[in-house]
């Protein structure tokens, strides 16, 4: 019987503990991101940041699937996700393409990533409406990560432009359906 009930209690830890692991994979995923952009292995931090994203849809599916949401799980996304879609794309744009601008492609990646940090403190903060205010930075990060792609065909002032209008869009008030 002592068997049985330890089996129960630590498959119940397991369970609840599911999407709080696949956000730490995120956080992981990005991390190596970071790292092989420092090592200018830029196709493989893209990569990472595309399977970071993955693992950021799932974890909110698992805990919803489980109900298993928590406000620790909530405030350990936003954490997770300020490294994988923060710093994470905003330091593989500023290898590849915006550190040729000096001073001015510094503060735009910082910029970028500060935004990034207050959408995410405003989304911790507000009750779950069914809807974003602001870009999701999610979805920010993944489209400049992606547009780390079109850096051999577009113009490099592209790029600053980009990454300005993400940045204002994440801070912005314009209320976007959760889907």
């Amino acid at each position: 019987m002592f068997l049985l009930d330890y089996l129960d209690h630590t498959i119940k830890k397991l369970r609840s503990q599911a999407a709080n692991s696949l956000t730490i994979v995120n956080l992981s995923l990005g991390s190596f991101a970071i790292l092989f952009v420092m090592k200018n292995e830029l196709n493989l931090s893209l990569l990472l940041i595309f399977l970071a994203a993955l693992a950021d849809r799932f974890d909110g599916m698992v805990a919803r699937k489980l109900q298993i949401e928590s406000e620790l799980g909530k405030q350990l996304d936003s954490m997770c996700d300020i490294i994988s879609f923060g710093i994470a794309p905003a330091l593989l744009l500023y290898q590849s393409i915006l550190s040729h601008f000096g001073a001015a492609g510094s503060i735009v990646t910082i910029c970028y990533i500060a935004c990034g940090a207050l959408r995410l403190a405003r989304f911790n903060i507000t009750e779950n409406t069914g809807y974003f205010t602001g870009f999701p930075i999610t979805a920010a990060g993944c489209l400049l990560t992606l547009s780390y792609l079109g850096v051999p065909y577009l113009p490099s002032h592209f790029y600053m432009f980009l990454i300005i209008v993400l940045a204002c869009l994440m801070i912005s008030t314009f209320k976007l359906k959760k889907v």
